[in-house]
């Protein structure tokens, strides 16, 4: 064969090899990426983001059948497009999201939006478009509750904080509430000027005492104590070289586990942490959800992990990496202190509730079709099997005695016995707190769990965020 022929097949072979290689880069590879207005890639393609404001998106709702967000048309015929509002206004604005073509999107809206624009197969869309179908999302059943989160936002009443209650048998978030929230409608308009941070999922806060919770859960499950077990609770008490003290300078004397619970002992807490040892706390603390974002149906992008960090931000996931004593009770030293976030300790409190059984939490009840078929029910799945059921009813009944005698007497409701702790972690240099509650009702078979915290309050746990809590369980459970 003639070398020049030869020469000139190679080339066209190379050349028809590139051209597969980049249209498949396209075409396959980043296809995902040039449906996102959110990607660079996505927000360059013109295409994309024309046919998406030609899409009806589907309804989002609440679990009560309230509209939180709808899509509206926008003149006529071929040039008939869709924008999306939200009749609520700012009342679920962090846990809804938005979806605008100049904006991009966020929560339920950017995790569901296949559902939501009715994406389909190649073959069903064939098939759609054979039957002269338009294309059009289907809605989303939520499993919030209206009453409960308005209740939440007013009871927080401008301070800046969140409040996460969850289903602790079915893992169904009822109330994710954050304040300040954002109304979507116009985020267009406002884009940079107002705070978008979802606290219940993106925020890490030292979550004091209320983290004694997995402490005790721990302490009990790994079989090192028992809720009658007695720990000096004298103060100071040097810890890892270091004086420290319990609130008030307060000295209680050898006290049982149950009694330094009740009236949050830091001096035993910290211990007890010392005793069970990092590795064992680590291990626990896993089994929580720590150390990983949390498996909920809401963008990775907007979660955070809760653990102990480091000065750099860090995860820290070995066993000598922290002041063990000082974690075991919600605080940290230099090396390492424990954050987290609201949802992080809502599941806590669900797990000690559902006997020891941390189930995934969801937003999503159910996605319906538009001819009200359902095309998704979600059902409950377990997350982790945090504890044995009877360490968890012996912890319940150490929480429900820190509501009933202790420093959460304010969140106690009438006819209703409730399991809580309470927390109070200095912030701002001591200048101010975050506080914190958490806990679930009623104590035997559980039906709500709930955590509530507010930021730089002068306030204290039992004083500010117990009360909020006792007005959202409640509502939840009339």
């Amino acid at each position: 064969m003639n070398r020049q022929i030869v020469q000139l097949f190679g080339l066209s072979m190379i050349l028809f090899a590139t051209l597969i290689a980049f249209t498949s880069r396209w075409t396959v590879f980043e296809a995902d990426a040039l449906k996102d207005p959110n990607d660079r890639r996505g927000q360059a393609n013109k295409r994309e983001l024309i046919a998406e404001q030609q899409i009806p998106r589907g309804l989002i709702k609440s679990a009560d059948g309230t509209v939180l967000a709808r899509s509206e048309p926008r003149g006529r015929d071929e040039d008939r497009v869709f924008r999306r509002t939200y009749p609520t206004g700012d009342l679920f604005s962090q846990a809804v999201g938005y979806s605008f073509v100049e904006q991009g999107k966020t929560g339920l809206e950017a995790f569901r939006n296949d559902e939501l624009t009715g994406a389909e197969n190649e073959f069903g869309t064939i098939f759609s478009e054979l039957q002269s179908e338009g294309r059009e999302g289907s809605d989303l059943i939520t499993t919030l509750d209206a009453g409960a989160q308005r209740t939440a936002i007013e009871a927080l009443d401008g301070q800046k904080g969140s409040v996460v209650a969850i289903e602790p048998q079915t893992g169904r978030v009822r109330v994710m509430a954050t304040v300040p929230g954002f109304d979507p409608n116009g985020i267009v308009e406002n884009q940079g000027q107002v705070d978008v941070l979802n606290r219940a999922t993106q925020s890490q806060y030292p979550p004091g005492s209320t983290f004694k919770v997995v402490t005790a859960a721990a302490a009990l499950d790994s079989g090192k104590f028992t809720p009658d077990s007695v720990v000096d609770g004298s103060s100071p008490r040097t810890i890892s070289g270091a004086p420290l003290a319990n609130s008030g300078g307060a000295n209680f004397g050898a006290i049982t586990l149950t009694e330094a619970l009740t009236n949050s002992v830091n001096t035993v807490w910290a211990q007890v942490g010392e005793q069970i040892g990092p590795k064992t706390l680590l291990d626990y603390m896993n089994r929580f959800g720590f150390n990983a974002d949390p498996q909920l149906d809401y963008p990775d992008g907007q979660m955070v992990a809760s653990g102990v960090r480091n000065a750099k931000g860090d995860l820290v996931d070995d066993t000598g990496g922290f002041d063990i004593g000082r974690v075991a009770i919600g605080q940290g030293g230099a090396e390492g202190a424990i954050l987290v976030s609201p949802l992080q300790m809502a599941l806590v409190a669900s797990a000690v509730g559902n006997g020891g059984e941390l189930m995934r939490p969801r937003l999503t009840e159910r996605v319906v079709g538009k001819d009200g078929r359902v095309d998704e029910r979600l059902q409950p799945v377990e997350q982790s099997q945090v504890m044995k059921r009877e360490t968890a009813e012996q912890l319940a009944g150490m929480m429900n005695n820190v509501v009933n005698e202790g420093t959460g007497t304010a969140a106690a409701l009438d006819g209703i016995d409730v399991a809580g702790k309470t927390g109070t972690a200095e912030v701002d240099n001591a200048t101010s707190n975050q506080a914190w509650f958490i806990g679930f009702a009623p104590v035997t078979n559980p039906k709500m769990a709930v955590a509530v915290t507010i930021e730089r309050t002068q306030g204290q746990g039992g004083t500010e965020a117990a009360p909020i809590a006792k007005q959202v369980l409640q509502e939840l459970l009339q």
